[in-house]
């Protein structure tokens, strides 16, 4: 089981590490969020799955954690990204689709009607 443990565990230190030289190479803050969510969540969620193995007696702790991790990690993602969104932070030259943009403009018109 520790050996186990020990791979899963590793497996969580390199999901970090490939996303932080990923994090580099992302020409914007809303890319570059969006990478760090997912590399952070999987990492971490790898790396306290391979602690459960290795220390047994601490899993109830580990799972409320991981379940933290899973609820937390996405909407503070999205939030710093509608905040830098709506501080006009640029997106990339290569940013095809703006649906954020759209949906805005549809409820300004709704409020607008009433």
């Amino acid at each position: 089981m520790e050996l186990l443990g020990a791979i899963i565990t590793l497996m969580g230190s390199f999901v970090l590490l490939v996303a932080s030289i990923g994090l580099i190479r992302m020409p914007d803050v809303y890319n570059r969020l969006q990478v760090g969510t997912k590399a952070t969540t999987l990492g971490t969620i790898l790396s306290l799955i391979g602690l459960v193995f290795l220390m047994p007696g601490w899993w109830g702790k580990l799972i409320l954690l991981i379940f933290f991790v899973m609820m937390t990690n996405p909407v503070s993602s999205h939030v710093l990204a509608r905040a830098s969104y709506f501080i006009k932070i640029p997106f990339t030259d290569r940013t095809v689709v703006d649906k954020l943009k759209v949906s805005t403009k549809a409820q300004k018109v709704e409020y607008e009607e009433k």
